[in-house]
């Protein structure tokens, strides 16, 4: 039974309330500003290393333009864009568009009308992407474009602030983290945020079904027994 709750329990949807925003209070603020319609730039890029959340934001973004009643739509990568009709598109309001970097020639052309049109009808272009839009191979258009907007690096925590940011992730959901599996879970897991938060969850799930605090022991037996990694 514990490990049917390990396997089968879904991870949570990316929201604003789990993201631990670290150094990025502003770029945060900026994407839910743009989510309930707030400000007035057209687009909003992100930028930055994989794993630091960018993907989380625009999923985010488009569930809290959702809530709001406001319509919304996530593009995992631009090449999706290239069979669609922008002007439908734009009738969304909220568009976030994934991957950026890998956009072809078709689908920059597309994105570049999807902001035309989002811009006439005052909606938002939320993009991600690993380089900022001067560092991309972009049509000069869309990188002017895009560059009007706001532009911000969405940057790692550091090794110094995960323990205090997973302690208040973990206070939010009711359960407590000791110093000694902080301390474990960065020596023997990956160190990346969405791998422990991925880690937290589970084992919170675990330790509710093994009817166990979340101690070192308890993640020893976990790794072991379900997961199989060594300790």
């Amino acid at each position: 039974m514990e490990q049917l709750v390990l396997e089968l329990q879904p991870p949570e949807p990316p929201t604003f309330a789990n993201f631990v925003v670290g150094p990025n209070a502003e770029a945060v603020a900026a994407v839910a500003a743009a989510a309930v319609d707030g400000g007035t730039d057209t687009g909003v890029v992100l930028w930055g290393a994989p794993g630091v959340g960018k993907t989380h934001l625009l999923r985010a973004a488009v569930a809290a333009a959702l809530a709001a009643g406001r319509g919304a739509l996530y593009v995992a990568e631009p090449g999706a864009l290239v069979a669609t009709v922008p002007d439908r598109i734009a009738m969304h309001g909220l568009v976030a568009v994934d991957a950026l970097d890998g956009a072809s020639a078709a689908a920059q052309e597309r994105l570049f009308t999807l902001f035309n049109a989002l811009r006439a009808q005052r909606g938002r272009l939320l993009v991600a992407a690993g380089r900022p839009p001067a560092a991309l191979a972009l049509r000069g258009d869309l990188g002017s474009r895009l560059s009007w907007g706001l532009v911000y690096e969405v940057l790692p925590l550091s090794d110094r602030d995960k323990p205090a940011a997973l302690v208040a992730w973990a206070r939010q959901r009711g359960f407590g983290l000791s110093e000694d599996v902080i301390g474990y879970l960065l020596a023997h897991g990956r160190r990346d945020m969405p791998s422990l938060l991925a880690t937290l969850a589970a084992l919170d799930r675990h330790s509710l079904a093994a009817k166990r605090p979340i101690t070192v022991p308890l993640i020893r037996d976990w790794l072991q027994r379900d997961i199989g990694l060594a300790s």
